[in-house]
């Protein structure tokens, strides 16, 4: 029998009044519970029913407790698990610990753990660069004392490693590039380390500081090594300023060289390629001429084969044109006299050219002088011949 019901004994479990312990009716514990959360809430609760039981105003405050109890728990548990988001910045890491144990790196963005104590996050920055200077007096290979000083600027490149491998990552770097650098500036000579090997040595020092602080898992990146120009001692630091004055002049002075060299040896290949190229020509332009003249020599050849006595005397006649022609000078055999007549043509020719007659009195008077010659000089030609 249920214990709202008539005859049940009103013996309600939500009072504690009763020591049944039967299960009591939904409906009535879903109206109670209304009530409850409404008096919560600042309404007025119902009035007791009919049957005498405990569900008015008048209830007992132990219900009111444990609700109240529950619904903070609650909001507290709500509270508890809305801790555990988190957001790692753009130039951060986050290690998350899980009871004190590694377990992951995460990347920039927001981010979700479980709350403490369970988890922990480590924000780490691994875009900041951190630097110091190095100095010291070392002895270089060749047994001179040298002064040196170098900046050295690292960031952290694994979070993981650099919180837990290492108890002090930084003073881990310092004592590895202590160390390769004087095994650098062991090995190299003093000239070497003043002049030009600045940026090797400071090279080989990064990287072999670099692969140092990697046997130690410090989490570290050597970013850069800036190595300050190298010093002698103060007591030579004269004869090394006169060594390196003189080894600059030397420098100077076979850079200038190299520059006129740089200058005279193309136009010396030019003008060489110019002289073969002007041989050629000359050569091929003879060969040319040579085989021309063979050809035509070839074809009178042929023509005199088949008329001897023309052929001569068209040579003949060709030779003494061309022997005469540039003569200014002529000679007239006159048939009745005794003497030959000269006419200086050159002369007549700049005398008319001194007058001005260039034009009509040039062509009459060298028309007047090789009308007369010409039967004369064929019969000068044919005498001799004859002779």
């Amino acid at each position: 029998m249920a214990w709202n019901e008539p005859g049940g004994g009103n013996k309600d479990p939500w009072s504690g009044r009763g020591p049944d312990q039967g299960p009591p009716d939904l409906d009535e514990v879903v109206r109670k519970l209304q009530e409850r959360f409404a008096r919560l809430f600042g309404k007025k609760g119902r009035e007791p029913d009919e049957s005498g039981g405990n569900g008015g105003p008048t209830g007992s405050w132990h219900g009111i407790s444990g609700s109240l109890i529950a619904l903070g728990a609650a909001v507290l548990f709500v509270i508890w698990l809305a801790s555990g988001i988190y957001i790692v910045g753009p130039a951060e890491r986050g290690v998350v610990l899980r009871f004190g144990a590694y377990t992951e790196i995460t990347e920039p963005g927001p981010h979700w753990r479980i709350p403490y104590p369970v988890d922990e996050v480590r924000r780490v920055n691994v875009d900041e660069i951190s630097s110091f200077t190095h100095k010291a007096a070392m002895l270089t290979k060749d047994e001179n004392i040298v002064d040196v000083e170098l900046t050295v600027q690292s960031r952290i490149q694994d979070a993981a490693d650099y919180l837990f491998q290492d108890q002090a990552p930084e003073k881990t770097l310092r004592d590895a590039t202590e160390t390769v650098v004087r095994k650098t500036i062991g090995g190299s000579r003093l000239d070497f380390i003043l002049t030009e090997g600045r940026s090797a040595v400071a090279a080989t020092i990064r990287e072999r500081a670099q692969r140092l602080i990697n046997q130690y898992k410090t989490g570290l990146e050597v970013t850069s090594v800036n190595m300050q120009p190298a010093k002698p001692p103060e007591q030579v630091k004269e004869a090394f300023d006169d060594a390196i004055k003189a080894r600059e002049d030397k420098e100077r002075l076979e850079n200038k060289a190299e520059a006129y060299a740089n200058e005279i040896l193309p136009r010396a290949r030019g003008e060489a390629a110019r002289v073969q190229a002007d041989a050629k020509a000359y050569r091929d332009k003879v060969v040319a001429g040579a085989e021309g003249e063979t050809s035509r020599f070839l074809a009178i050849l042929n023509e005199y084969e088949k008329a001897p006595q023309v052929t001569r005397e068209r040579l003949y006649l060709e030779t003494m044109e061309q022997v005469l022609g540039g003569s200014n000078k002529v000679l007239l055999d006159v048939e009745e006299g005794n003497s030959l007549m000269y006419l200086p043509l050159d002369r007549l020719i700049d005398a008319g050219n001194r007058r001005g007659q260039a034009g009509e009195q040039q062509d009459s008077v060298s028309t007047a002088a090789q009308e007369p010659t010409s039967a004369p000089r064929r019969r000068v030609i044919r005498e001799r011949r004859s002779r």
